[in-house]
């Protein structure tokens, strides 16, 4: 992305630098809108809860930076002469029915012919200045929290096997169908200023870019992180993701890993989720309530999993 040509405008409050969840423009003083686009093949065999999941993946994006979306737009590649359209319909009514629950609308989209499904939307929300959140302002002494249980890399890769039992995936769907609104709703109501979505680079990847982008260091204690139901053996069992590997090269050059960290836990800091949860950097003597908000609204597995810390050598510690 280094070499994407830059755009010089003082409205650009956020663009592409800094590993940010979305793309962010001043339209006036009081009024940022938010931008962020997603798409990808199916994970589940469902088309409607593929639907869903794609959806709530892409508005995402958009919750972590404490925004409200309120457009969407369908992105759509379909094997039309493979798969019946039915298909495609049950795949557009599950991402409609996500849009809906979000209190956004769809306004529209484009489909291409393709060899392979693929689904997203490109999302668009709005934010006051003041109640917007990025990746770059975790401060020293706050407290990291996750709001998603992690494993889905594991779970999806095991049921393309038929390695996984049926209530593991359907767990795992429920998850990555979840919004993250009400945690997004809880962190600007107890001013969380730095958030991220924790997606494809993993918890360890996108932690990472936190760190780096706010000009601190990360401790996560492995011990404490929420997993699926189920996922912790079908890790045992190798069901990783091809990005898995790749994840772990990108964090490992700034990244401290205790001796005795449990190695099957540790592949979890790794393991590419989709549509994970909110990983929210809050002042230590808010974490208790934020966690409790975000019960209440339905992120049940909503927990502290570390601190932030002053800069030092390593960006990221995974602690034992």
């Amino acid at each position: 992305m280094r070499d994407l040509p830059q755009f010089d405008d003082p409205n650009l409050i956020v663009g592409t630098e800094g590993f940010s969840d979305a793309g962010v423009y001043r339209l006036r003083d009081d009024l940022l809108i938010v931008q962020s686009l997603d798409f990808f093949p199916p994970l589940v065999d469902d088309p409607f809860t593929f639907g869903q999941i794609a959806a709530a993946n892409a508005m995402s994006d958009v919750f972590a930076m404490g925004a409200r979306p309120v457009t969407a737009l369908n992105i759509v590649c379909f094997p039309d002469k493979e798969l019946d359209m039915s298909v495609l319909a049950e795949i557009l009514k599950g991402g409609a029915e996500r849009v809906r629950m979000a209190g956004a609308v769809v306004a529209g989209g484009h489909s291409v012919r393709d060899a392979e499904i693929k689904y997203g939307l490109s999302v668009t929300g709005i934010v006051k200045p003041e109640e917007l959140i990025t990746n770059r302002a975790a401060r020293p002494g706050e407290v990291l929290v996750l709001t998603k249980p992690l494993g889905t890399g594991f779970v999806t890769t095991a049921a393309k096997g038929g390695r996984c039992r049926d209530e593991v995936i359907s767990q795992a769907m429920l998850s990555m169908a979840s919004l993250n609104m009400a945690a997004s709703l809880a962190a600007v109501e107890f001013g969380v200023k730095a958030a991220t979505d924790i997606t494809g680079f993993g918890l360890a990847g996108h932690a990472l870019e936190l760190a780096q982008s706010s000009g601190v260091t990360l401790s996560i204690d492995i011990r404490r992180l929420p997993l699926l139901d189920g996922a912790f053996e079908l890790a045992q069992q190798g069901n990783k993701t091809r990005a898995s590997g790749s994840n772990r090269a990108f964090v490992e050059p700034e990244t401290r890993i205790d001796a005795g960290v449990d190695p099957v836990l540790l592949e979890f800091a790794f393991d590419a989720q989709t549509s994970g949860g909110l990983l929210i950097s809050v002042a230590a003597d808010r974490a208790g309530e934020l966690i409790a908000r975000c019960r209440a609204g339905g992120a049940a597995a909503t927990c502290a999993i570390g601190e932030v810390l002053p800069a030092s050598e390593r960006a990221l510690l995974l602690r034992a």
